[in-house]
């Protein structure tokens, strides 16, 4: 990182207004080494959890299995030192093979929100490339928003 003008204790107690008025090269700068803060403390969570696991992990789940369970919370202590480990269970369904079983109990004649949760979407490159009246058919179930706007500042090597 760059030597700081703008430390982060200075960024935490101004205002969003102040920050907004700070001179356009100082504003870079902070921008600029958030950026690599934040990827320096991504680095450094990916190796700290990784350090974590590799010194508490089989432990943690020696500890959930002698309770018959695989996935949860265990509590272990280690040299004065209470440690949570949390192993939640992370699930994934198959695409096409629900698609078969949701078209099975639609023949059958049930409902299928009665056993799945279903969320249709239109991918907005198919809409826009559809005819106007296929496009009006589904107008009225469609909602425009703006999403969050992102920023990318560069030195303009040109002059300001």
């Amino acid at each position: 990182m760059n030597d700081l003008s703008i430390f982060p204790a200075d960024i935490a107690e101004m205002s969003t207004a102040q920050l907004a008025s700070l001179p356009t090269q100082q504003l870079y700068e902070v921008d600029t080494n958030l950026d690599q803060a934040i990827a320096w403390l991504k680095c450094a969570r990916t190796k700290v959890d990784a350090a974590l696991d590799q010194r508490f992990g089989a432990q943690g789940r020696e500890a959930l299995r002698d309770t018959g369970r695989d996935f949860g919370t265990a509590h272990l202590k280690a040299d004065g030192l209470h440690v949570k480990f949390e192993l939640p269970k992370k699930v994934s369904w198959d695409q096409k093979k629900l698609k078969a079983i949701a078209e099975r109990i639609v023949a059958s004649g049930e409902a299928v929100e009665s056993y799945l949760d279903v969320k249709l979407a239109v991918p907005e490159s198919r809409y826009t490339n559809w005819p106007p009246a296929l496009q009006q058919q589904f107008a009225d179930a469609r909602t425009v928003e703006a999403g969050k706007a992102t920023f990318e500042l560069s030195r303009d090597e040109g002059g300001v």
